[in-house]
């Protein structure tokens, strides 16, 4: 049963059968005595569990903490909101964005310069970032300054002053950042997957916004979206490192007590799916950008997982990494003997209630059409013909990058914000260990089958593209094979 709870901490002794074990402390010793007094190191099972607990509190206004502590001498704390551009209307479309850029102009409290200069004082780092679903605001301090680094989220989130010398400055900005996103191709293919997919609903519309809205958007629409997204319901303050959890609490009680309770969510509607074609043909780029897509899942579904796993089946391949027809993924096995293509990337791409699942690849325009055939030839391989061998080759990659993104105090915050968002819970190592270990050959087919096969799917080209596929041809052979 993949159904999520709000549990937050879990009796992981009874999910996989095995004790809590405590990590031992290691000792500096002699170099004589540290080979015969060496601790045995712990199996995998054991390092799921030997891991921080996370702890979670949720204040009276709705406003969720959580920490993970792991004893070092840094921490990152950071500001989770469930608020992106998707929250946004065509008319104000940005303003998520263009107020992430407004957060560090100033507050009532701090000039631009002397909020500048106390993080630099503190040796410490301030960063934020939108998506189309989420924004975060983070600063990775000394565990010792965590009180601080609380106490400038709290300001440039609840007291910016909004300047309307800052609006028009960073116009100018953003306008300069949207020409520097114009050139990388990667970008602009998946904007323009995301607008015809998603085409007439806000998962459409870019991060940014278009240059019309940049140009007109005005104070009262960046107060309106703070007043009306950044409630306490809807924000996570999490911090992982050196972090005491009560301590971390108290902050919280003290900086963001005042913020409204009220809950917006129920505002969020359904983005529908549309299987199209846009296509931009410029003949003067050396390879052409191509994305192929299918409606996937979102976060909480039963099916994310296999389908990421599927994803990880596809694999991917890039020609200057070396590898070609030594690599395990089917697909890179049969392209990299061709001189014309150069990479290709499987995704899974999630939200809330959809996601995008598929491949971008890219490739000299003499083998579009050879490199498309592979690739639909292997997902309808996956359908019917996935074995026991490369689903476990495939698990143990998918867990091995799952586990490796965990290192470091920011990923980890990140890991808890963004789960804590979606599942309303961090999942333990050893629950998603078991869920991974859940999915087999079966499954896998099944899966593939329910979102693969004889399914619509989303086509973007970008570069000399006049020999992409027709849509009709891309769209019949989704199902080519008969089962």
């Amino acid at each position: 049963d993949f159904q999520l709870t709000r549990t937050v901490k879990m009796a992981a002794g009874r999910l996989l059968g095995a004790p809590f074990i405590r990590p031992t402390r290691k000792l500096l010793l002699p170099r004589g005595l540290a080979a015969t007094t060496a601790t045995k190191p712990f199996t995998y099972q054991e390092s799921l569990f030997n891991v921080p607990e996370t702890r979670t509190t949720v204040l009276k206004n709705g406003l969720s903490v959580a920490t993970e502590d792991s004893g070092i001498n840094t921490c990152t704390v950071g500001l989770w909101i469930d608020s992106g551009s998707r929250f946004e209307t065509k008319k104000t479309n940005g303003v998520a964005h263009f107020l992430e850029h407004m957060a560090f102009k100033g507050t009532k409290k701090r000039t631009q310069t002397q909020l500048e200069l106390e993080i630099e004082n503190m040796g410490g780092h301030l960063n934020a970032y939108t998506s189309r679903e989420q924004t975060a605001y983070y600063a990775k301090v000394f565990s010792k300054d965590l009180p601080q680094a609380v106490d400038i989220l709290s300001d440039i989130i609840l007291n910016s002053t909004l300047g309307q010398n800052e609006i028009e400055r960073e116009r100018g900005v953003i306008l300069r950042e949207m020409q520097e996103v114009d050139t990388q191709i990667e970008e602009v293919v998946f904007d323009y997957l995301h607008s015809v997919a998603y085409q007439g609903t806000p998962l459409g519309w870019t991060i940014l916004g278009p240059t019309e809205n940049i140009k007109s958007i005005t104070r009262e629409d960046l107060v309106n979206y703070i007043s009306t997204q950044y409630t306490a319901p809807r924000m996570v303050l999490a911090a992982a490192g050196g972090v005491n959890h009560q301590d971390l609490v108290s902050l919280a009680e003290k900086h963001f007590a005042g913020l409204s309770a009220s809950n917006n969510s129920s505002d969020f509607s359904r983005c529908r799916f549309t299987g199209s074609e846009v296509t931009v043909r410029d003949d003067d780029m050396p390879y052409a950008h191509i994305a192929i897509a299918v409606e996937g899942v979102g976060w909480s579904h039963p099916d994310y997982i296999p389908l990421m796993i599927t994803s990880v089946l596809v694999g991917n391949w890039d020609r200057s990494l070396g590898g070609n027809t030594q690599m395990a993924s089917k697909v890179a096995q049969n392209v990299a003997s061709d001189s014309g293509a150069r990479s290709f990337l499987s995704f899974n791409t999630c939200y809330t209630d959809t996601g995008l699942w598929g491949v971008y690849l890219v490739c000299d325009r003499m083998v579009i059409d050879d490199f498309i055939y592979n690739i639909q030839n292997e997902w309808n391989r996956i359908c019917v013909e996935a074995t026991e061998a490369e689903v476990a080759r495939a698990k143990s990659v998918f867990k091995t990058n799952l586990f490796m993104q965990l290192d470091g105090s920011t990923p980890v915050c990140e890991d808890i914000g963004r789960q804590m968002l979606t599942y309303g819970r961090r999942i333990p190592l050893p629950e998603l260990d078991y869920r991974i270990e859940q999915v087999d050959a079966r499954t896998i087919r099944e899966v593939a089958s329910k979102y693969l096969w004889d399914k619509c799917p989303a086509v973007v080209g970008i570069g000399p593209v006049e020999g992409l596929t027709d849509y009709n041809r891309i769209r019949s052979n989704m199902s080519w094979r008969r089962l």
